[in-house]
């Protein structure tokens, strides 16, 4: 098994030219304060030009800081052969086309069948060793693009561009009944229902909650829609469009009904796919984009219902 060491490195720049090491790596580099406590522990994490220096020195230009990240594997995680549909992977990060159906991470009564018994087994097989460390999650019925961090650094770079709102998440839904706009914004807070918890509604003392949508393609009693969260509550976009009379097309918490039954049987979960994610790549610093095309049961559902196969038309 290969000792897997990740290298983050950084030339000081005129603008920090005169900066605490402390002050680089923190701000310069975007270490998290809790990352930077335990690499302190670590013999030579942290070296400047070959050297270990005091987190009170300062940098001069040109200087080069190599930060040696821990190796971690998730111990408690049971590696086990499962297809992955990966869309991309390196150093840092391993992008997935999560089907509809999977969990992303073990909980109780699910220690099999995950993302994440899957990922561990595939890295195994690789002869390298990572925790799994997913970014964000999707619902176990909703598929599409997930991001997972193969070290630490990597999940607190790009998890905090998600609690500031800077990542881009676009969904896929078909829902039920014809929209009266073509685009719009839902800004609704949303809670638990107090009578079920398990439910989310929307209600006043709730948190904030904003997503935007836009018409796609306009079917027979359904509608296929793009929808990007600008927040991240938990079934957002599910508890958004039933709020404005457009539930999910095969949701079970919040889209069955007398009225929309009929094209709930063509699907056995509810039609919301994560077709692509944007954000800043935590080693080369620069905006990216993953896609993950529309999955088998929304293509043949969509193509029930409008009777060819031509997604795209408007």
């Amino acid at each position: 098994m290969s000792e897997t060491i990740t290298m983050l490195s950084h030339t000081v720049p005129p603008s920090q030219d005169g900066w605490s090491l402390r002050a680089v790596l923190l701000t310069g580099m975007g270490l998290s304060r809790k990352l930077l406590t335990r690499l302190k522990t670590v013999e030579h994490a942290i070296l400047v030009d070959g050297h270990g220096r005091w987190m009170h020195e300062k940098m001069c230009v040109g200087e080069q800081i190599v930060v040696r990240l821990p190796i971690e594997q998730s111990n408690d995680i049971l590696p086990q052969p499962l297809e992955l549909q990966i869309l991309h992977e390196d150093e840092h990060l391993l992008l997935v086309n999560k089907p509809a159906g999977q969990i992303v991470h073990p909980t109780h009564g699910h220690y099999i069948n995950t993302l994440a018994n899957g990922v561990v087994h595939y890295w195994l097989k690789q002869g390298v060793r990572y925790r799994f460390r997913p970014i964000h999650r999707l619902d176990q019925d909703t598929s599409g693009v997930l991001a997972i961090a193969k070290n630490a650094y990597a999940h607190q770079f790009i998890s905090e561009q998600f609690q500031k709102g800077q990542v881009s998440k676009t969904y896929i839904a078909l829902v039920h009944g014809e929209l009266s706009q073509q685009q719009g914004t839902i800004d609704a807070p949303i809670d638990r229902n107090p009578d079920e918890p398990h439910v989310r509604m929307v209600l006043s003392s709730g948190a904030a909650a904003v997503t935007h949508y836009e018409v796609v393609e306009r079917l027979s009693s359904a509608t296929l829609v793009k929808l990007r969260p600008i927040s991240g509550r938990t079934h957002q976009l599910r508890v958004h469009m039933k709020h404005i009379g457009h539930p999910m097309v095969g949701d079970p918490l919040y889209g069955i009904t007398e009225r929309t039954a009929p094209y709930c049987e063509m699907i056995q979960r509810q039609a919301l796919h994560a077709t692509k994610l944007t954000f800043i790549h935590p080693g080369s610093k620069d905006s990216v984009t993953y896609e993950a095309p529309l999955p088998a049961d929304m293509l043949q559902l969509v193509n029930s219902i409008r009777g060819d196969s031509d997604v795209g038309r408007k």
